[in-house]
């Protein structure tokens, strides 16, 4: 009677370790193919990671400072938060800066955040931009070609919806009518929109027009330069976001 006693604590014992081990592999693979299915694209990540926001001037911070404020008002209130980056021809720093901020809110993992982008009149997304943005790891595909404006789906991650990219004004349709940041990435944008309808806030967060280095020898390396100044910038905005709770 003794020896079965023992017997079955061995088995009991054994039973334990064996279910103890299955919850731990269960959980180890529900953790991995979650981090599958949510992370960014690995070289995405990898250039994400390698941006250092110190590089960013106490000048440039403050301006940046209106953006920060408005995402952090907008989460408190567990609203959506709704950006739309606004340029002249909606080709260039506008688009750069609409795909790079949904891929950092994302990295942060702000899911309540929506980016578009539109211009003060449409043209199409240039071919450089779409060059830069899949060299850092993100992926293009043509949805439709619509008389030299295609209209791409720009996808960061595996399991989030891509970015719609396409040139249009920022009151196009596919944009928000209200409840929304418009935020000014050129200086003449900012200057002829001195009022964007519908917005919450209007805020100037310009750049350096890359298109002055179109069909030189410095194109690619000014294009890339551009798009990892805005990656920074927001990189920063977004590391900058806390909610009390």
């Amino acid at each position: 009677m003794v020896k079965c006693d023992i017997f079955y604590s061995y088995v009991n014992k054994y039973t334990f370790f064996l279910k103890a081990k299955n919850y731990f592999v269960l959980f180890f693979f529900n953790t991995i193919i979650e981090k599958k299915l949510f992370v960014l694209f690995k070289k995405l990540l990898l250039e994400i990671e390698k941006i250092d926001e110190k590089s960013i001037s106490k000048q440039r911070k403050s301006l940046l400072q209106p953006l920060i404020d408005y995402i952090i008002l907008k989460l408190s209130n567990k609203q959506q938060v709704r950006l739309n980056f606004i340029c002249t021809h909606n080709s260039r720093r506008s688009h750069l800066a609409q795909v790079w901020a949904q891929a950092m809110a994302h990295y942060f993992n702000f899911s309540q955040v929506i980016c578009y982008s539109g211009g003060t009149e449409s043209t199409s997304l240039c071919d450089a931009v779409v060059n830069v943005l899949k060299k850092v790891g993100f992926r293009f595909y043509i949805l439709a070609d619509n008389d030299n404006n295609p209209i791409y789906l720009i996808e960061y991650s595996l399991n989030q919806s891509p970015v719609v990219g396409f040139s249009k004004s920022f009151d196009h349709p596919f944009n928000p009518k209200s409840n929304f940041a418009a935020i000014l990435t050129c200086s003449d944008a900012n200057e002829s929109c001195p009022f964007i309808k519908g917005a919450d806030i209007r805020i100037p967060m310009t750049f350096e027009d890359p298109k002055v280095y179109d069909r030189t020898d410095l194109q690619n390396i000014k294009y890339l330069e551009r798009s990892l100044e805005i990656a920074t910038e927001l990189k920063y905005v977004f590391s900058k976001i806390t909610i009390k709770t």
